[in-house]
């Protein structure tokens, strides 16, 4: 489980330019979750997860990871990260090294592992985000940008981190890439039962992956509630710039005209489950 206690942090303290980024976020995220992180630009999500992974240290507050202070022994905060796994966003222009293997291994060997052992953990994050293996020994350089994020990502998949933070991991693909990465995220969460932190400005995105989700304003927690529910809550998130999901907006105005639809719907293919009968009874006339 990973926990925040009253976390807050400011950026250039003691400057005409402080500025409170995050202010008193306390929240759960239990082991095996899968949370969105959704938010207006500025409204805190980049630096809150920042320091989930230890990279900036709270200006106040705690992050627990089971049960301790990440920041209890600060010599030890390597080895935080490589529980907290971060990908951040175009993680391609992270790859440096001669070959894909080579660069997914890079995480695990800086573990200590063996050679034999990170490579058997390399083919296996490569397998589990798409790459097919006659891409392992070709450079990084050489591969299109979708195979260049499936590889980042894996070189952090490799590490086999207890939380898996993806900030924006779908930012410039094409729906087709989208929708095989997303895809293999799913299967990677289910598969493993690692709990995962997605950061996207796409609702749809979030609506169909995350078990619970965290709206981020104005440096503040504002909600963290079960998927439906805060989509439920269409106007509250309209005041942080954020929207619900097209199909959601749709159903919603379904469901004010009278007919039998689920107002919290976030999937089209649960829409055509709901309205197919409604066609057939010609209830959409109404």
């Amino acid at each position: 489980m990973i926990e925040t206690k009253g976390l807050s942090y400011r950026y250039s303290v003691g400057t005409p330019f402080e500025k409170e980024a995050v202010k008193e976020v306390s929240i759960q995220i239990q082991t095996g979750e899968f949370v969105g992180l959704i938010g207006h630009t500025g409204s805190g999500k980049s630096t809150l997860i920042q320091l989930l992974n230890g990279l900036i240290k709270p200006t106040s507050g705690q992050i627990l990871l089971d049960g301790k202070d990440i920041w209890a022994e600060p010599k030890k905060i390597r080895d935080v990260r490589f529980k907290v796994g971060m990908v951040f966003q175009y993680p391609e222009y992270q790859l440096f090294e001669e070959t894909v293997l080579k660069d997914i291994m890079f995480g695990p060997k800086n573990m200590g592992l063996s050679d034999e052992e990170a490579k058997k953990r390399a083919e296996e994050a490569a397998a589990f985000t798409g790459l097919k293996p006659e891409l392992l020994e070709k450079s990084p350089f050489e591969l299109s940008g979708g195979e260049k994020r499936r590889a980042a990502i894996a070189g952090v998949i490799a590490m086999d981190p207890e939380v898996l933070i993806l900030d924006e991991p779908t930012a410039g693909l094409d729906p087709r890439g989208r929708d095989v990465l997303l895809t293999q995220i799913r299967s990677y969460h289910q598969q493993r039962g690692n709990t995962v932190l997605l950061v996207s400005h796409s609702m749809e995105d979030v609506a169909r992956m995350a078990d619970r989700i965290l709206v981020m304003n104005k440096g503040e927690a504002q909600l963290f509630d079960e998927t439906k529910k805060v989509f439920s809550q269409a106007k509250s998130l309209e005041k942080a710039g954020l929207r619900v999901p097209q199909i959601t907006k749709i159903m919603q105005q379904l469901h004010e005209m009278g007919l039998t639809v689920d107002p919290a719907t976030l999937t089209v293919d649960d829409a055509v489950r709901q309205l197919l009968p409604i066609l057939q009874q010609g209830g959409m006339q109404k």
